[in-house]
């Protein structure tokens, strides 16, 4: 995903930051003496270029976006929850370069300073960065980015109030000869996707029964059978919170009536052995065919029912 971010900011800067035209004056890596080597001969159309360097300089976890929310999937009678992703602070740290040597005529670090203010305004104007808003609709770009954040607003603070706070350890680590320079400091905020967790087989049908000690022929067996109401048109098949479900005799009567919970499950209680059927409805999906007949219990402990 990181590629991806680098990608993006490398095209918008490319796209509206007067100057910067070509990729090679978009560059992520260290601002060291190699960097400064590079700079020094960097032409473009056969003229000298400036440079922006797009470091990124620390990854932090946001904890005020962590959440506990998860998604449940069932496939082939497996649960699985999907943990809500997590958030990551991508601190980047964007210096301007000229190519240019101090003259008495020549204060390169003037043209720095002019394009230091152009790339603020030009994050600032994209803040949040969506790819969406970057890339035009349909392209080739847009489509390489991963759904997840494609048409999404991540969050972006530009030259944040506190500032980066490590300026001096940073440019002290970057060679014998690096001054101290101004950049902009610039957070985004990116989704972290977690492994996908196995909660285990679901449990479809329970049997109990009850009897008298030492009297078997008192024994009364109920059976309780459950399943989830499923989403078809999802590539996972997501569970449905609150479809109407009926159990229903062979001949059509109404037995029991429920709804599925937040997680999409029903369950029928204190049920005799036999031939069901259920019906089911939800609410934004197309009727189903029929009722599907079951036998309770059910030789495969699959009670799950489908909408499209």
């Amino acid at each position: 995903m990181l590629n991806y971010l680098d990608n993006i900011l490398r095209d918008l800067l490319l796209n509206q930051v007067d100057g910067i035209s070509d990729e090679t004056q978009v560059r992520f890596q260290p601002p060291d003496d190699d960097w400064r080597t590079y700079v020094a001969n960097l032409t473009v159309g056969g003229e000298p270029a400036n440079a922006l360097n797009v470091y990124l300089v620390e990854l932090r976890e946001n904890r005020r976006l962590r959440s506990n929310q998860r998604a449940t999937s069932v496939s082939n009678g497996q649960v699985h929850h999907d943990p809500a992703p997590a958030r990551l602070d991508c601190h980047y740290l964007i210096t301007a370069w000229s190519p240019a040597a101090v003259t008495a005529a020549i204060e390169p670090t003037l043209d720095e300073h002019v394009l230091l203010y152009q790339t603020t305004a030009v994050l600032m104007q994209n803040a949040p960065v969506n790819p969406a808003r970057i890339y035009p609709p349909g392209s080739a770009a847009l489509t390489a980015v991963p759904e997840l954040i494609r048409d999404s607003d991540l969050p972006t603070q530009v030259l944040p109030a506190e500032g980066f706070a490590k300026l001096a350890e940073f440019w002290g680590t970057m060679g014998g000869n690096q001054r101290w320079k101004p950049g902009i400091h610039l957070i985004i905020t990116i989704p972290v996707l977690l492994l996908r967790q196995f909660a285990g087989p679901m449990v479809t049908t329970r049997i109990t029964e009850y009897r008298r000690t030492g009297q078997p022929q008192t024994a009364e067996t109920w059976i309780q059978i459950g399943g989830y109401v499923l989403d078809s048109s999802t590539v996972s098949s997501l569970p449905v919170a609150g479809a109407w479900v009926q159990l229903q005799t062979t001949s059509g009567d109404p037995l029991q009536t429920t709804n599925t919970n937040g997680l999409g499950q029903f369950t029928f209680l204190r049920l005799q052995a036999g031939q069901y059927q259920l019906l089911w409805r939800a609410d934004g999906f197309a009727l189903p065919a029929g009722p599907r007949a079951i036998d309770v219990p059910s030789p495969t402990g699959e009670y799950d029912l489908i909408l499209s």
